[in-house]
């Protein structure tokens, strides 16, 4: 395994008595570690410290290249942190602005990223939430059947937001 191990194994382990446990999960007692050391041989597996803080520290005889690749394999099946992105719009926004910020929101979608739209109003806007509406509702229709609206468009204060996800098939 690259990279240094979590656990100490075979003659890495140097404490006079260890509670063993066979690979079948059986519990074995308390025994020297010599003798499990011996016994780990004798069945062709390695000795892993799994708990080393306990008193004695538990060990378990296990294929330890079996074990360490079988974590790799979950950790990389495992879905990989998402984030919430968030892009800002104005309600009088310029087509190019617009398109600048789509691009950001397909980006992060097509990364698995939630994105949080959101209008700000300034001065008097505020008193038209309706254009916000427009550019949301428009952000949606752009973005089509890809993404899933999480939050609909609601008013906070001076700002009007909604998040979207990517749909996962």
């Amino acid at each position: 395994m690259p990279g240094q191990r979590k656990h100490r194994i075979n003659d890495q382990i140097n404490v006079p008595q260890v509670r063993l446990i066979d690979a079948d999960g059986e519990q074995l007692g308390v025994v020297p570690a010599e003798a499990a050391r011996a016994r780990a041989l004798e069945k062709q597996l390695d000795l892993v410290e799994v708990a080393p803080n306990s008193e004695p520290p538990v060990c378990r005889l296990m294929d330890y290249g079996k074990h360490a690749y079988r974590i790799s394999k979950e950790q990389k099946q495992r879905p990989h942190n998402t984030q919430l992105k968030e892009v800002k719009f104005r309600p009088k926004i310029d087509q190019h602005d617009y398109d600048f910020k789509m691009k950001h929101i397909q980006r992060f979608l097509t990364q698995g990223h939630m994105v949080k739209a959101t209008i700000m109003f300034r001065g008097r806007e505020v008193v038209h939430p309706e254009y916000g509406r427009k550019i949301l509702d428009r952000v949606v229709d752009e973005l089509g059947p890809t993404v899933r609206v999480d939050n609909p468009p609601k008013m906070e204060g001076r700002l009007m937001s909604m998040i979207i996800t990517p749909k996962r098939d």
